[in-house]
């Protein structure tokens, strides 16, 4: 026993102090996507849009439901009053209790109207919060292949930093057999120094990227990401793409919806021509202190009341003028959106292309540029290729490196965007493509 609590007590101590080695988290892009959805304040604000919409469902079914009052009233009077043969006209004291029932509806069916409206508002929210959902899915994958660029950059920085170094030791070394000038070793001196600079930028904008990427997800900025690549599935012909996205999209969904919304709010300002019916149920009792003679202890009583306004000073018919324009406008905002959704695809559609053109290209340079400074090494050893050519060869290098990296993310960024904007949901291609990638 003295044994084991020799061992259980500094370990219970230092979990509970922390001292324990840290362990950074480490994400793939399906793991971010799940963290940022769930984590997000952006997202929960727009999902509370829906949370809002449905509530106004609940308004509209109220105004169809009837209305259920209790009342209750106390009066008291100055003093009792009676007549000359000595009947009571006024009490000392009265009290009024009971209930009413009351329901209006229109002639017209507005209130059915306005309830199926809000059901449709309810509809439109959802898409619009599954459109937010995507372009905030968007954003996050645009910060992820920037952090991956800025990695990829700081690496390259690191990479040249090694290379010019054993360049200047090399000058250096050649400088002290006589084989070369002063100026060789000055030069390699001042690549060395610009490469140090270009490493202090490289690590800047590393560590901003990191810190961009872990405030829009919401995890701790010691992070690692564990990069699985975007493998590019078979791409569907330009025309195919515009009908998958204004079919699929969740925006074009929303205001297809809002179309909708808009033309039923012209029947229910029509509506308000018709007039309204009134129905009412009322139970009451009294109570009186002393009773006068006409005293009725209890009543109940119905009530029906049709309501139909002549003249309102012109606003039904303005009303109805304000609900027809609008409804057109949302017919021309439907019009324009679709062009707009088809010229998105269209670009998005280009670019990828291009985009894959330039990541074969950049693969091609790369082994160019490998091959030449691994050449010119060589001579530079042996007396055969001059400094210039060194620097010349490791400037190549560099350029191929960082347009290698650049390709590669702009190509994969490019495959998630074409599907977001043909509407496919990107947690869904994510996971079906890291899938894939971890089959043997």
């Amino acid at each position: 026993m003295k044994i084991c609590m020799k061992w259980v007590f500094p370990l219970g101590l230092l979990i509970v102090l922390g001292i324990g080695p840290a362990q950074a988290g480490e994400y793939t892009l399906e793991e971010l996507y799940m963290i940022g959805m769930r984590q997000s304040e952006k997202v929960k604000i727009s999902g509370e849009n829906v949370s809002i919409a449905d509530s106004g469902k609940y308004k509209a079914l109220s105004a169809l439901l009837p209305k259920a009052t209790t009342f209750w009233a106390g009066t008291q009077f100055s003093g009792e009053k009676t007549t000359a043969t000595g009947a009571v006209i006024q009490p000392h004291t009265q009290g009024n209790w009971g209930v009413r029932v009351d329901e209006t509806l229109s002639l017209s069916g507005r209130e059915f109207m306005s309830y199926s409206q809000s059901k449709d508002n309810v509809e439109k929210n959802r898409y619009d919060f599954r459109s937010f959902q995507e372009d905030f899915l968007l954003i996050l994958s645009l910060a992820y292949f920037d952090f991956l660029k800025a990695r990829k950059g700081l690496e390259i920085a690191d990479s040249n930093v090694e290379r010019l170094t054993k360049y200047r030791e090399a000058a250096k070394t050649r400088l002290k057999a006589g084989e070369v000038t002063k100026t060789t070793v000055l030069r390699a001196e001042g690549e060395l120094s610009g490469a140090l600079s270009d490493q202090i930028k490289a690590r800047n904008f590393y560590e901003s990227s990191r810190v961009n990427l872990a405030r829009l997800v919401g995890i701790e900025r010691n992070f690692q990401i564990r990069e699985i690549p975007v493998s590019e599935r078979e791409t569907l012909p330009l025309d195919a793409l515009k009908e998958t996205a204004l079919k699929n999209r969740p925006d074009v969904k929303s205001i297809e919806t809002q179309v909708q919304i808009s033309e039923k709010q012209v029947d229910v300002s029509r509506g308000a021509y018709w007039p309204s019916l009134s129905v009412a149920g009322v139970y009451t009792g009294t109570d009186q202190s002393p009773e006068t003679s006409s005293f009725n202890k209890e009543s109940s009583y119905g009530a029906v009341t049709l309501n139909f306004p002549l003249f309102e000073g012109g606003l039904r018919r303005a009303e109805v003028q304000e609900s027809q324009a609008k409804y057109r406008q949302a017919e021309f905002q439907y019009r324009d959106f679709v062009k707009s959704v088809n010229l998105e695809v269209e670009n998005t559609y280009l670019d990828l292309i291009a985009q894959k053109g330039i990541y074969k290209s950049a693969q091609d340079q790369l082994v160019y540029a490998e091959d030449n400074i691994r050449a010119v090494a060589k001579q530079f050893e042996f007396g055969l290729a001059s400094s210039l050519d060194v620097i010349d060869a490791n400037n190549l290098l560099i350029s191929a490196q960082k347009l290698m990296a650049d390709a590669t993310y702009n190509y994969q960024f490019f495959i998630l965007r074409l599907q977001r904007v043909t509407g496919y949901p990107l947690m869904e291609f994510v996971a079906g493509t890291t899938g894939e990638e971890k089959k043997p």
